[in-house]
Formats: C-alpha cells, sequence, structure tokens
C-alpha cells in the first residue's frame, strides 16, 4: 500500500494500472483512488493492454521470472531489484532480511520515487458491507494459505471460549474452503452458526468485517494487515516466519506479534513446530492486554 501510494503521488498524471488479482482491486483501490487493476494470473504473459508503459515496476519478487514477464512488455523504463540477466532494472540490490513493507519503499526510494513505509493506514468506504454481529466483536481468522501457518482448531476454540467468558462477541472468518474449519472451532467453542462468517464474504466484506472489529486474532495472514491498516487492536501468531519481516509495526503497541523465535519453511504441509509452541494461555493473555480501543497509544 505504501509502494502504490508513492507511485500516485510520484506520476500523479499518468494512467496507474496494477496487474494482480482481480478480486482485491476494491482493496488497492483504498491506496490509489485512480489504480486500474487489471486480473492476471501469478507471471503470465501480460495482455497488449498493458504493453509500451512509460514506467513498469516489479513490486511482484526479485527476479528473474517477473522481471521477464514485465521486460516482454517493452517499457520505456523498468523498476526492479538488481539482476545480472537485467542491466535496465537498476543498481537496488535485494535483501532477504527486510520487512515487505519497506522492501518495496526502498526498491522506489532507491530508483527516483520517494515512499513512505509508515502510510500504512487505510478507511473502509461506509458503502462495504459489515455483518451486523461483526461491529466491536472479536474477529477469530484461524485459516492461512499453507498448513505451516495454521494453528489447530482446538486451540482456537480455547481462545473463543475465553473471549466469550470476558464478555466479548466472536466471530470467525475466512474463506469459502475454509467455512468448515471455522464451523469446527465454533461448534468447539459453543459458538451457535451466525458466528460462521467463513464464505459468506467477498473481498470488500471481509475488510470491512475486520474494520469494523473490536480486536482481531489470526496467524501470519492477510487478515493481519487488514488489521494494521485499519488500526484494529490485534495479536498475530507467527510460526516459521519472523515478525520482523511479515508483522505489524513495532512502534503500533496495539498490535501484538507472538513468535517463539523458530523459522522453518513456511509452506509445508504440517503446523511449524514454533507455531505449536505458542499455547492458548499466550493468547488469552496477549489478548487481555489488547488497549480497548483502535489507535490507543
Amino acid at each position: 500500500m505504501p509502494a502504490l501510494r508513492a507511485l500516485a503521488a510520484a506520476f500523479p498524471g499518468s494512467r496507474r494500472q496494477l496487474a494482480g488479482p482481480a478480486a482485491l482491486a476494491p482493496l488497492a483501490r483504498l491506496a490509489d483512488p485512480g489504480l486500474e487493476v487489471v486480473g492476471v494470473p501469478p507471471l503470465a504473459p501480460l495482455p497488449p493492454a498493458l504493453h509500451g508503459a512509460d514506467v513498469a515496476v516489479n513490486l511482484h519478487g526479485r527476479g528473474p521470472q517477473s522481471h521477464a514477464v514485465l521486460r516482454a512488455t517493452g517499457p520505456r523504463r523498468l523498476i526492479a531489484f538488481a539482476h545480472p540477466d537485467f542491466p535496465e532494472a537498476g543498481d537496488v540490490g535485494w535483501r532477504a532480511e527486510e520487512h515487505e513493507v519497506h522492501r518495496w519503499c526502498r526498491l522506489l526510494a532507491g530508483s527516483g520515487v520517494p515512499a513512505d513505509p509508515a502510510r500504512l493506514d487505510l478507511q473502509v468506504p461506509p458503502t462495504w458491507p459489515v455483518p451486523a454481529n461483526a461491529r466491536d466483536a472479536t474477529v477469530i481468522h484461524p485459516g492461512a494459505a499453507s498448513p505451516a501457518r495454521r494453528w489447530p482448531a482446538e486451540r482456537w476454540a480455547t481462545v473463543a471460549r475465553a473471549e466469550r467468558a470476558a464478555g466479548r462477541r466472536v466471530v470467525l472468518t475466512g474463506a469459502a474452503r475454509e467455512r468448515g474449519l471455522a464451523t469446527e472451532i465454533a461448534a468447539r467453542a459453543g459458538l451457535g452458526p451466525e458466528a460462521v462468517l467463513a464464505g459468506r464474504t467477498d473481498a470488500t466484506g471481509l475488510a470491512a468485517t475486520v474494520a469494523a472489529a473490536g480486536r482481531v486474532v489470526c496467524g501470519d495472514t492477510g487478515v493481519a494487515h487488514l488489521a494494521t491498516a485499519f488500526g484494529v487492536p490485534s495479536v498475530v501468531l507467527f510460526g516459521p516466519t519472523p515478525p520482523a519481516l511479515w508483522g505489524p509495526p513495532t512502534d503500533r503497541p496495539w498490535h501484538v506479534a507472538l513468535w517463539a523465535g523458530r523459522r522453518g519453511d513456511p509452506h509445508a504441509d504440517q503446523p511449524h513446530e514454533g507455531l505449536l509452541a505458542i499455547a492458548p494461555e499466550n493468547v488469552v493473555a496477549a489478548l487481555e492486554g489488547l488497549p480497548a480501543a483502535r489507535f490507543a497509544a
């Protein structure tokens, strides 16, 4: 988001197009309302409408595949991390141990485009739908893209019961494929079916649900970034990947990252040992310590 904002500020009169997942278009436009999003599969050749740009920016990775996709479109200038096969990309080097937000802002800044990594905050349009039971609730988002980053269902249920015992309403979010997981957790925690929002919201509905929540607890996944962007107090569980690379800003005490200090493969097919080292009582204690209001100091 800070990188998209930086590009909008640097090229205010330009036609700005983002090649990426079409479903994320409404979220991307929160950073740059003038942005056009062209839905394309990852690393697929870009359509002719995206060829011949004055400037092409690689916000996907270090290359070379993503560099090649952009070079094939014939841009006049390529902004990307340095790679020996792409001398036109520039001389900004890739750093493996760097937070994702700072990575893209450093690429832009090193290429002559000022970028502020602190420009993370977003606001949800009032027209985006919010489930009535989500307002001021505790949002539990138990899913993640890979099993390595998925905490066990019975542990999420323990956290949900503790939140209910503390007098807070609980809802469970997720994609349609995660509805079974959310339903299992709800049943273990004694929650009714109305608490399961998984599979009932699109990208805008999920974002609006997070923005309206009182607090969010989740794994190392996209919902954690939404909580950061909307200033909603959150507890985020990290397993194989340290929060220094993907976690919330350390200067915002209303976001808490839990990590056992163990690294591993984030794409493995079993929950990472570091993630399993985080006990339910650790999460409950972190939730109890969160400020009551968003953006609280």
